[in-house]
């Protein structure tokens, strides 16, 4: 089984550009160990729902400690009998283009 989520985090009270912040979240899903892809909008993490989840609640917490305010979107998709969804899904879509 499969779940991958696709996850925006950033403070809104650090200024223009947030990307030291959001530098350090990417940091905590790369130590995660789990499948991940960074894109202009976001970052997309796959694996399974509590372990993936729990990195979605990590990454919050971390910046929660020094943001008064933070801006978070998640999208998930669920999918059994899946393994490497984030490649796969990809593929697929391009093999069709």
């Amino acid at each position: 089984m499969s779940t991958i989520i696709e996850l925006s985090i950033f403070p809104t009270d650090k200024g223009e550009s947030v990307s030291e912040y959001v530098a350090r979240v990417v940091g905590i899903i790369e130590r995660s160990g789990l499948a991940y892809q960074v894109n202009p909008m976001g970052t997309c993490i796959e694996g399974e729902w509590p372990e993936a989840w729990k990195v979605v609640d990590r990454c919050f917490t971390v910046l929660q400690q020094d943001c008064d305010r933070i801006y978070c979107t998640v999208k998930a998709d669920y999918r059994k009998n899946r393994s490497d969804g984030l490649r796969g899904k990809v593929e697929s879509v391009r093999s069709k283009a």
